[in-house]
């Protein structure tokens, strides 16, 4: 967290120059040189071998830009790039290790351009730390279903090897670790990371997961407990509701879902709507929704934008509608919970071009034009909101 703090700080006296912080200072008391801006990211508890971002903007002469700091042991020369608004100068910009042997505690940095200081900061390092391997689960027990992330972070002197792999009886197969430069741990260079789905008929038990290094030594291992949802569980059968039906005219979003009376026409798409108040592990690469009136079953997926913020978790998807279809009821169903949780809705089927049901966007092209509809919307298409709503049918 407090690396994320420092990083807003500094692109906040970015963006402000020198009507806010002061042209070149990034917040932490530093001096600039009349435009320049110094902007750091990930200077605050570094450890040794972990990356700092270094941006400098506003340097208006072509000469070399450097950062010199006993964090980094020797002068670290900037790459230029060209200016990214009118108005601005070069920006220069380099991802600087700290070195092997810095000391813990603050640093002071300074940025020279042609030889001349144009702004000051300072590099707070972090003791070096053993090498650790992670096995964590996002909600504390472990479910059959659930996926499992793993990390091992070996940035400490003297640890080579660029290849790490975990196994496991609970796995299907070995998961290779790999590093991300362009990921969220681009700082730690040596910071390996994975995932796997425990199998949704895994029975419950203690697993080894064994950490493996280059040539298939066991470097490190860590239990594993899985147990599955058991009655008195609050997930083990949930709170599901649905499968409910949008799209077209007369229900284009999901508020306005229904599990009855939604009518498309043959050779339509409709879109499922499920809500689960505690979903099954898993779900979010499980879920279906079946019909004999589709063409195939729709794959529901998460919904996480906006529009599903402060609402039970819910998922959506579309499905295209067998276009050889006579006109008549369909029952569309949803099952969750590993089969203990079974529902069904209704959709009508019109004639094919008989229906004036029209192929609703996706989720999420409907959620965007939501929030775009909130600075757009005048007072006539309120007002047929509301009355849609009056004489829509909730969801059952």
């Amino acid at each position: 967290m407090k690396r994320i703090l420092r990083v807003l700080a500094l692109a906040v006296a970015g963006v402000l120059g020198p009507a806010g912080v002061a042209a070149g200072q990034d917040g932490g008391g530093g001096r600039g040189d009349g435009e320049v801006r110094l902007l750091l990211n990930g200077a605050f508890g570094s450890r040794p071998g972990e990356l700092v971002d270094i941006d400098v903007r506003g340097v208006r002469e072509r000469v070399t830009v450097k950062v010199v700091s006993p964090a980094f042991g020797r002068p670290v020369e900037l790459t230029p790039y060209e200016p990214r608004g009118p108005g601005e100068g070069r920006g220069h910009h380099v991802r600087a290790a700290v070195a092997a042997g810095a000391r813990p505690g603050s640093h002071p940095l300074t940025v020279e351009a042609g030889g001349r200081v144009v702004a000051e900061d300072r590099v707070e390092v972090a003791p070096s730390r053993r090498p650790r391997f992670t096995v964590a689960s996002p909600g504390g027990t472990l479910r059959p279903g659930e996926r499992l992330w793993m990390s091992y972070d070996d940035l400490y002197p003297g640890e080579t090897g660029s290849a790490f792999s975990a196994r496991s009886s609970a796995f299907r197969a070995s998961v290779p670790l790999t590093h991300d430069p362009s990921g969220p741990d681009w700082h730690n260079p040596r910071l390996f990371a994975g995932s796997a789905e425990l199998p949704p008929g895994l029975a419950d038990g203690t697993y080894r997961v064994v950490l493996t290094g280059p040539g298939g030594r066991a470097v490190d291992e860590r239990p594993l407990t899985v147990r599955a949802a058991r009655p008195g569980d609050r997930d083990y059968l949930g709170r599901a509701r649905g499968p409910a039906l949008f799209g077209g005219p007369d229900a284009p979003a999901p508020d306005a879902a229904r599990s009855y009376g939604h009518t498309v026409a043959a050779g339509g798409t409709v879109h499922v709507l499920w809500q689960d108040e505690a979903p099954d592990a898993g779900e979010e690469e499980r879920l279906r929704a079946t019909s004999p009136a589709f063409v195939r079953p729709a794959a529901l997926r998460r919904d996480d934008s906006k529009a599903g913020d402060g609402r039970d978790p819910r998922y959506l998807g579309p499905a295209r509608v067998r276009a050889d279809l006579e006109p008549g009821r369909y029952p569309v169903t949803v099952v969750s919970h590993h089969g203990r949780v079974k529902r069904t809705g209704r959709i009508t089927v019109t004639g094919s071009g008989t229906s004036a049901s029209v192929d609703a966007p996706s989720p999420a092209v409907l959620a965007g034009a939501a929030a775009a509809t909130v600075v757009v919307v005048t007072g006539a298409l309120l007002l047929r909101r509301r009355t849609a709503r009056a004489t829509a049918r909730p969801p059952r």
